[in-house]
């Protein structure tokens, strides 16, 4: 009975300890007297992320909300984490780029132990990013894509021998897929050095399982949301967000292909070349301290699946939408396709390296297309060190807290953007680029924590997207979604059916 009585008195002690520690959580800004929404007890302002609405309309609702008030920063609870959600583009900017020493860290959930397929650049913090970073920077230089560029633009010509067959049979096609299927057998080749032969077979296991990687996850939202919140708790409690099958199908791909390419000196002068010298690099001690040693396979297998993924869909979902606009605006389709014949006749037919460089109004339609169709929602950043907004320093961002910039959103502020649901290249000219501050778009994010893959995603879409213009007419037809409805349960911004466009041979 006494045994009962004191277990009952622990059990009573401990949850009055969460529920004050909760209540502190939950009341963080309201005793800093910073603007912000009441929270839901567990979701926090996710109520209706997987249920109505996508992360995207979320953040979009909540910037809306106070994108006319002073404030620098408003209050939003990521589940139960207090975020310092950023409303002024001059903080975004110390943020991102002069203050970045004290924001280098994301602060969300990777576990290196548990599941080693997390801990890629894009999740790691401190010295394990940096010195990653500054061994995957030589990888990404113009010199680098010059050596990938014939890869990627024999994928491409496969895939208009592909399209080229498919179009007399049907002239409706569902585009959203096979631009998918392109960008997969472009990654496959450059990460992998594998042939997937997306394009031709419907069931590759590469496009299979890319599909899936970013929608299917071990745990449900909740157990999720428990990760975000406290990402040490669940990363020492050995919580793992990857699912199995997902993991088990990656780390065989990558296993198999470094080991055959150690055993038979195999050299392609590709991203998984790279990381198999990074694996082999002997370990050496710079003049700051730090160690520099050669990559685990359990690295290597995290970097490979991160390329994958974001190479794979970021640059597909762009493709996509891309041409879902250029249906739309005849009149925008036509200005690509004499520009890029025009380049093309310049360089005697021949689609060369430098021609990707001279498609000025396509990146302007590239860029624009990212504006509109921003594919992940946010950025990440956590403070080191208290914080005091320059200038206002009632608005303080302490040590440990989370900061949301909220880049989607950003790109549809119609002080920025006038119209900004309306698709004009021309706001992407270099008169109008140069009247806006530069962290008024963020696609890649900015600053020294910016996207390490955006020079291969762009040359990728420019390639595809000059071939299929140069080749090809699109146009709407009945069956193309007017409005496009996206999936509330993938992070980057998906539809939730394909998108189908007409399809005629120029």
């Amino acid at each position: 009975m006494a045994l009962t009585y004191i277990l009952f008195q622990v059990a009573v002690a401990l949850l009055a300890i969460f529920t004050y520690y909760l209540y502190r959580k939950l009341t963080y800004f309201k005793r800093r007297g910073i603007p912000f929404v009441a929270p839901h007890t567990i979701r926090g302002n996710m109520q209706e992320l997987q249920k109505t609405k996508n992360i995207h309309e979320i953040l979009q609702d909540h910037y809306n909300k106070f994108r006319e008030s002073k404030a620098p920063f408003v209050g939003f609870f990521f589940f139960q984490n207090p975020a310092a959600f950023v409303i002024d583009l001059d903080l975004a900017k110390q943020i991102l780029i002069k203050d970045f020493s004290n924001f280098s860290n994301k602060g969300i959930f990777y576990n290196e132990k548990d599941d080693p397929i997390s801990a890629h650049l894009f999740n790691l913090d401190g010295a394990q990013w940096r010195l990653l970073r500054n061994k995957l920077s030589s990888t990404f230089t113009s010199g680098k894509m010059k050596l990938m560029y014939p890869t990627v633009v024999s994928v491409a010509n496969e895939f208009m021998a592909v399209m080229h067959e498919k179009v007399p049979k049907n002239s409706v096609l569902e585009i959203r897929d096979l631009v998918a299927r392109f960008t997969v057998d472009v990654i496959g080749t450059c990460a992998f050095g594998i042939k997937c032969n997306s394009l031709r077979d419907e069931k590759a296991e590469f496009l299979h399982f890319g599909k899936r990687a970013l929608v299917e996850k071990r745990h449900g939202t909740l157990l999720n949301g428990f990760m975000r919140s406290y990402p040490k708790l669940a990363r020492k409690l050995g919580m793992v967000r990857t699912a199995p099958h997902i993991q088990e199908f990656y780390r065989r791909i990558v296993t198999e292909t470094v080991a055959v390419r150690e055993k038979e000196h195999i050299k392609r002068n590709d991203f998984m070349d790279m990381l198999i010298e990074m694996k082999n690099q002997k370990e050496m001690t710079l003049e700051n301290g730090d160690v520099v040693r050669g990559l685990t396979i359990e690295e290597v297998l995290a970097q490979a699946f991160v390329f994958f993924i974001a190479g794979f869909e970021t640059s597909s979902s762009t493709m996509g939408f891309a041409l879902y606009e250029l249906a739309k605006n005849p009149h925008i389709q036509d200005k690509v396709r004499a520009e890029v014949e025009e380049v093309v006749e310049q360089h005697n037919q021949i689609f060369t390296y430098e021609c990707t460089k001279d498609l000025k109004y396509l990146n302007q339609v590239i860029n624009e297309t990212l504006r509109m169709y921003t594919i992940v929602p946010n950025l990440d950043r956590m403070a080191a060190k208290r914080y005091v907004v320059p200038g206002q320093p009632e608005f303080v961002i302490e040590a440990g807290q989370s900061v949301i910039i909220p880049s989607s959103a950003i790109h549809h502020d119609p002080s920025i953007y006038p119209e900004p649901f309306e698709f004009r290249p021309e706001r992407f000219s270099p008169e109008e680029s140069s009247s806006r501050p530069s962290v008024a778009w963020l696609p890649f994010g900015d600053g020294p924590r910016n996207c390490i893959g955006l020079r291969f995603g762009q040359m990728q879409a420019r390639i595809g997207l000059a071939l299929l213009i140069k080749n090809f007419r699109f146009s709407t037809c009945s069956q193309t979604p007017d409005p496009l409805v996206y999936n509330p349960n993938s992070f980057v911004l998906g539809v939730t059916s394909g998108i189908y466009l007409k399809v005629e041979v120029v």
